[in-house]
């Protein structure tokens, strides 16, 4: 089996976002036949809402499509670690595979601080694939913060 990433749309998520003035996170939600059903940049700031992170908004899109708050089978590429409100969304829409880029040591929640899979009370596990495109989506950030700084 070929594998094939999404990660490339997910950066465009990203690079989309970077230019609303969000910070650039971007994610995609591909179905069991690996087709993009959902995609989405970081809208906190545009949209006022402290839960509107890539991956969030990528899931509900994408549950909504489904009409189902289930997304089993699915895959979700996402530019950076999700933070811990974000992988536990992804637990509970039952995601199969999660592909993320960049490692974040500060606010993520899958290989760092909570590492929200690992606990008990995690309903749901799914296959985790992370340093895809990492340097890319790393680039992004740090050029971003620059700016900000």
């Amino acid at each position: 089996m070929e594998f094939n990433t999404h990660m490339q749309a997910a950066l465009a998520e990203a690079r989309a976002a970077a230019k609303r003035g969000e910070v650039p996170v971007g994610a995609v939600v591909v179905d069991p036949a690996g087709n993009i059903v959902a995609a989405a940049g970081n809208r906190t700031r545009e949209l006022n809402d402290p839960t509107a992170h890539a991956e969030i908004l990528a899931l509900r899109a994408a549950c909504a499509q489904a009409g189902s708050e289930r997304l089993p089978g699915h895959g979700l590429y996402v530019t950076l670690e999700p933070c811990a409100m974000c992988a536990a969304a992804i637990s509970a829409a039952r995601i199969a595979r999660l592909y993320y880029g960049a490692s974040d040591p500060k606010s993520g929640g899958v290989a760092q601080g909570a590492k929200v899979f690992s606990h008990p009370q995690c309903h749901h596990v799914p296959e985790v694939f992370d340093g895809i495109a990492a340097a890319e989506s790393e680039a992004y950030l740090k050029a971003f913060f620059l700016h900000k700084r």
